[in-house]
């Protein structure tokens, strides 16, 4: 009860500072940072950005996909023998010692919990045979998810050359990353202990532990070309927000202004309902049903500007039904920009 007592109240006062005029107007909040992004996890819909497609260093940020390769690609339970290049690269460290042998699981708290560089170089050697080979699996990923503006040169994030992000590709990459159960928890987790250690990790994340309480996930970052760095997810009922802000003297800040501004802004509007559904084309009828609700986040002043369009394919719509497949889709757009498209099964 102390702790969320304890958290309200940081959040009123920052909100207080934040927005004076909360409850007014909603306006797009100015950052700290040099490159910023805010967006819907489900849909990928933008509601903030500030030079978000800008290549620029990354730091520990990068452990998310090295921690989403290392749970796809692994077992938990697996073992992982420390190397000499493991336990002596330099940064933050979960001080691993040379030949030591430690679950994946473990090596994964550290890596995203207290974002130990040893942990990076651990796993990296465990899953690719080889850091070099690790680093050919994340370009790989990279390529698959569409992060198109994304190169990575290690799997720690110290700063080298050629190894760069973008707050647009970064939201990408946590957006699939928390469609994983192991990775959502892990980054969930405050504190974590290991058999390996007589003491308990804390996270780093303050947006998790302390200043945010509907915080669901993220990652910090820092190097000095860098700057801070961060990624958090937020979760109010289905509604999830993933917010990212590089090289932000006032990280904390910014990301809390960010999840004001989005949670208060947007609502989540149900553009289709689940259950079966009746389309007329000229003189025929088609039987068809949606598989889920979906629901598109949307400014008040922007529901009813939504152009709602159904596109039905060729042929027999009873074969294609029966069959479980697609016989059209129902297309939605804003202000002539289209927001989605959702099949007709």
């Amino acid at each position: 009860m102390y702790r969320l007592l304890k958290m309200t109240l940081i959040v009123c006062l920052f909100m207080i500072f934040l927005f004076p005029t909360i409850g007014q107007t909603e306006q797009i909040p100015t950052l700290s940072a040099s490159n910023a992004l805010l967006m819907d996890a489900s849909t990928g819909r933008v509601l903030v950005e500030k030079n978000a497609h800008e290549q620029t260093r990354i730091a520990s940020l990068t452990k998310i996909m090295t921690a989403i390769i290392a749970i796809e690609e692994g077992k938990l339970d697996d073992i992982v023998l420390a190397s000499e290049r493991a336990v002596h690269i330099s940064g933050s460290s979960i001080y691993l010692q040379q030949n030591e042998k430690i679950r994946l699981e473990d090596l994964l708290y550290g890596l995203m919990l207290r974002s130990g560089n040893d942990a990076a170089v651990a796993i990296a050697e465990h899953i690719g045979g080889s850091m070099e080979g690790f680093v050919y699996l994340m370009n790989e990923k990279a390529r698959l998810l569409g992060m198109v503006n994304t190169h990575f040169m290690n799997p720690h994030g110290l700063d080298e050359d050629g190894h760069y992000s973008t707050a647009y590709d970064l939201a990408k990459l946590m957006s699939y990353a928390m469609q994983d159960e192991t990775f959502q928890e892990i980054s969930n987790t405050t504190t974590y202990k290991s058999a390996k250690r007589a003491y308990a990790w804390t996270n780093k994340n303050k947006m998790l532990t302390e200043y945010y309480e509907w915080t669901d996930g993220g990652k910090t970052g820092y190097t000095k070309q860098a700057g801070r760095t961060l990624v958090t997810t937020a979760k109010q009922n289905t509604f999830r927000l993933i917010a990212v802000t590089l090289n932000a003297p006032d990280d904390w800040r910014d990301h809390l202004a960010l999840f004001a501004y989005g949670f208060e802004t947007f609502e989540q509007i149900p553009l289709t309902v689940k259950g079966k559904k009746t389309y007329e084309h000229g003189r025929n009828v088609y039987n068809g049903y949606a598989k889920e609700t979906v629901y598109f986040p949307l400014q008040v002043t922007e529901v009813d500007a939504v152009n709602k369009k159904v596109i039905l394919y060729e042929g027999s719509p009873e074969y294609m039904y029966a069959n479980e497949a697609v016989i059209g889709r129902e297309q939605y757009s804003l202000y002539g920009e289209q927001l989605i498209e959702i099949p007709i099964y």
